[in-house]
């Protein structure tokens, strides 16, 4: 039998009622003794670095869950994280840039509804991730929510409450699980060793534009932040009112790292297309995100960051594929 290491972070799949609402209580053992069947798919040890509402979940903790890994990474076949939703895609984002090219699964997963709650997603999904773990075809780090198993720089929240919370943004779903088989349409392949990082830059900043901003918010956000992602409108561009391009001219000047993407979920940018985009792709060192979603952009960014801030050597890591980020270039 396959061994497996759950590495318990909290969230509502391990969350029970409060006077103030859901809060995370229970540790991955206890989640593991709620369904006794696990046993018969593989063995399980359980760890719990911490236990956290996902909102509070930070760089900080992404490096915690690595070194989790990393440490034990040849003892077990395969991963699963449980973990809350509310920003579990930006935790499979960043350990997507953190572990690359890992022959075993790493597996997140979590709950719409605790594991002790009438009606609970949480049995299903942690079954569901247990079992695309333990197949010998699964590499990687990937989301297995509903079902539906979707890369990790490619995954998104885009429902609060439905038990299909995730979907997968520019690019297919891996797989499915279904009555306890997984159906593959992206086949997965890797050689080669795996890659640890154990350093991120986490002052790293996401700025959506909005129509008529105040142009301090920018101007604060590139004053705070090494690198910046600035999500605009459309495919992307720079509103020509206020001093925008001039704050960003003064910023590739000082060594910050931007990167230009859009709000719009789906198709990604394509800054050429328009005037307010063109010009600043032309004369400007700025980055573009293409079809990436805005959560791997981000993490991407704190990645390359802390290993370089030569313009040219971060554009060379930005554009270079991992785990199907970018395929639009």
């Amino acid at each position: 039998m396959k061994k497996i290491l759950i590495i318990g972070t909290g969230g509502t799949i391990a969350s029970s009622p409060t006077d103030n609402g859901l809060a995370p209580s229970l540790t991955s053992a206890e989640l593991l003794n709620a369904i006794p069947s696990i046993r018969n798919i593989c063995l399980v040890d359980c760890v719990q670095p911490f236990s956290l509402d996902s909102t509070n979940v930070r760089p900080e903790h992404w490096l915690i869950v690595e070194e989790t890994i990393r440490e034990n990474y040849d003892r077990y076949d395969g991963f699963v994280i449980s973990h809350g939703t509310d920003t579990m895609a930006y935790t499979a984002a960043a350990l997507s840039y953190l572990i690359q090219n890992s022959a075993k699964p790493i597996v997140l997963t979590g709950a719409q509804k605790p594991i002790g709650e009438e009606g609970t997603d949480a049995k299903r999904n942690l079954t569901d991730a247990l079992i695309y773990a333990c197949d010998e075809q699964s590499h990687g780090v990937v989301i297995v929510f509903s079902g539906a198993v979707i890369c990790g720089t490619r995954a998104r929240k885009n429902f609060s409450k439905r038990a299909a919370a995730f979907g997968s943004i520019n690019f297919p779903e891996l797989a499915r699980v279904q009555d306890n088989r997984i159906i593959r349409y992206v086949p997965e392949a890797v050689t080669g060793s795996a890659v640890f990082y154990d350093y991120l830059n986490p002052n790293v900043g996401l700025l959506k534009l909005t129509p008529g901003m105040n142009n301090n918010v920018m101007r604060y956000a590139i004053d705070t932040y090494d690198g910046l992602v600035i999500e605009s409108f459309g495919v992307g561009g720079l509103p020509e009112y206020s001093d925008f391009y001039m704050q960003i001219k003064r910023a590739v000047q000082y060594g910050k790292c931007i990167v230009m993407t859009t709000q719009v979920p789906n198709e990604g940018s394509d800054l050429s297309v328009y005037r307010v985009g063109s010009v600043l792709k032309n004369s400007l060192n700025v980055l573009e995100a293409h079809d990436m979603t805005s959560e791997a952009v981000l993490c991407k960014l704190m990645w390359l960051l802390g290993q370089t801030r030569d313009f040219d050597k971060a554009k060379e890591l930005f554009y270079r594929p991992v785990n199907h980020d970018i395929l639009c270039l």
